[in-house]
């Protein structure tokens, strides 16, 4: 299960940066991960949950937006969005395989919450 170790590092990088700042409550960290990243929402809260005892964000919530997979077809020109697979092989709108995806790999901090 590697959102453990993503888990780990989201709260290494946001508990430094509240040291660094001064801050000694995190209450939420908001992240934004693509649906082509391989990595499972649900697992990735739970690890958090699990790692987050104990620290400044004990009582943190981790906050998920998905990004949708996408990008652009070289066939019709036209940009294009995905909801419900992590593999495109064609263009939903001309079926064209010269395509190139370049959304829904993301995997960013966004912001936190902090006191």
């Amino acid at each position: 299960m590697h959102e453990a170790s993503i888990a780990l590092s989201i709260l290494d990088a946001v508990i430094g940066q509240c040291r660094k700042e001064g801050f000694v409550v995190i209450q939420s960290v908001r992240i934004m991960i693509g649906k082509a990243a391989g990595i499972l929402p649900d697992a990735l809260v739970f690890a958090f949950d699990v790692a987050k005892a104990g620290t400044i964000a004990n009582n943190a919530e981790l906050l998920i937006e998905l990004v949708r997979i996408g990008g652009d077809c070289r066939g019709c020109g036209q940009d294009f969005e995905i909801d419900d697979s992590r593999f495109v092989y064609e263009c939903p709108r001309c079926g064209s395989s010269s395509i190139k995806v370049n959304r829904g790999y993301e995997m960013q901090i966004i912001d936190m919450e902090v006191d």
